[in-house]
């Protein structure tokens, strides 16, 4: 059975499914729609996306897509691990400006359920790690965001480097939380 833990902000789920193995190795379902509904989660999943990250601290993020296009997302590791980040970004939240970090890894078969409303981002901890992720909304250029992964009002405690991190001229240029005008607001609930 698939286990479903809530963390300190309301709408941030750790999923782990339930793994069967075997001498062959393991099958594993890893999303069940009937599952999730009953635990209160109802999202209809248009895309996957998928990443590799050739070098560990490889960092990507903290992105947002904006209303009408904003994005759920499930995020899982299929190989090598990730400290995984969800930002809230709903104004009037009681958790603006908070966050989540999660180690997601093909070792310990666990999700992170992040709604929209929040900037979500990652930095991989293994060398050759591959996320695969689903989203609520196509991709769009016209609505996406980005705020600067090392903000220090944020102060988010991404694992430490040997070395600099390797990041995207996007998020190394990503401007500072309190730069951004965030399109989302609290609605109350989650």
């Amino acid at each position: 059975m698939t286990s479903f833990a809530r963390h300190a902000i309301p709408g941030i789920v750790e999923i782990v499914p339930q793994r069967h193995g075997d001498d062959r190795g393991f099958f594993s379902e890893t999303y069940r729609q009937s599952e999730f509904e009953k635990q209160g989660i109802r999202i209809d999943w248009v895309q996957d996306n998928q990443s590799i990250s050739v070098n560990a601290g490889t960092i990507r993020g903290l992105h947002f897509q904006s209303p009408p296009l904003a994005q759920h997302k499930l995020v899982r590791v299929l190989r090598g691990a990730i400290y995984d980040v969800a930002l809230d970004i709903r104004k009037g939240s009681p958790h603006f400006g908070d966050w989540v970090g999660v180690v997601i890894s093909a070792a310990k078969w666990n999700q992170l359920l992040i709604p929209a409303g929040f900037a979500h981002g990652f930095m991989t901890i293994e060398p050759e790690t591959e996320v695969l992720y689903k989203v609520s909304e196509y991709w769009s250029h016209e609505h996406e965001g980005t705020i600067r992964w090392d903000d220090p009002d944020l102060a988010i405690s991404w694992p430490a480097l040997d070395s600099p991190p390797t990041l995207s001229g996007k998020d190394a240029t990503a401007p500072l939380f309190r730069d951004i005008d965030s399109p989302f607001v609290f609605e109350g609930g989650q």
